[in-house]
């Protein structure tokens, strides 16, 4: 059988390899994942979205159209009930440089030091979209779990609790300083196959796998 392949429009490695174990936990078979750096460079757009949704399907229909390949892109970041659900979109520039993961870790610390436990609650949510390139240019905008021909976007939320300090060498970004509801450890501090089963991305991405099925099918 000849592989499809579809491209998952970031150039984070990490996130790259955590979409290719879901792909094969779901049995999918069939679809070759690809990043950014497999294909030729094309323009990309800033993120102005007010949503993580409209984020991630701006950046997969900047995908699709360009390289004429399905994509998947992604918006994600963490929400923490203290800061009215900040830094949410912008949580991946908070403290003014966009991936500068450590500022961000430390900044988020500074400005919840005096959070008191019961206060420290927190999210990390995803928004996940799957674009066509013959949807790249349809009108319309899918809502929260909706879809319009070619493009679909999905949603995943993992609850848990802001933690004092970093604690665990696993994942990226904000893992360290969040645990799960139910769990002692951070999400720095799970393995990969425990992140998966429940992670905000985790969630979405294998939303998007019944459509991905779909889109075999219709090859």
């Amino acid at each position: 059988m000849t592989s499809r392949r579809v491209l998952l429009a970031t150039r984070n490695a990490k996130k790259l390899v955590e979409l290719r174990r879901i792909v094969d936990a779901a049995g999918l078979a069939g679809v070759e994942i690809v990043g950014l750096a497999d294909v030729p460079e094309f323009p990309e757009a800033p993120e102005t979205g007010a949503t993580f949704a409209e984020n991630a399907l701006a950046k997969a229909r900047d995908a699709a159209a360009a390289t004429g390949l399905p994509a998947i892109a992604d918006d994600s970041g963490i929400t923490v009930d203290a800061l009215n659900g900040m830094p949410g979109i912008f949580s991946a520039r908070w403290a003014g440089r966009h991936g500068d993961d450590e500022a961000n870790l430390e900044l988020l610390l500074g400005q919840t030091a005096d959070v008191p436990d019961p206060r420290r609650g927190a999210a990390f949510v995803c928004a996940a979209a799957l674009v066509t390139p013959s949807g790249a240019d349809a009108p319309g905008t899918p809502d929260a779990g909706g879809e319009t021909p070619g493009r679909t976007v999905v949603h995943g939320t993992w609850r848990g609790t802001l933690l004092r300090a970093p604690r665990g060498e696993n994942g990226f970004g904000y893992d360290p300083i969040f645990a799960p509801e139910g769990e002692s450890r951070s999400s720095a501090e799970l393995s990969a196959a425990e992140k998966d089963a429940a992670s905000h991305r985790g969630l979405a991405l294998r939303a998007l796998v019944p459509h991905l099925q779909a889109l075999l099918a219709d090859a």
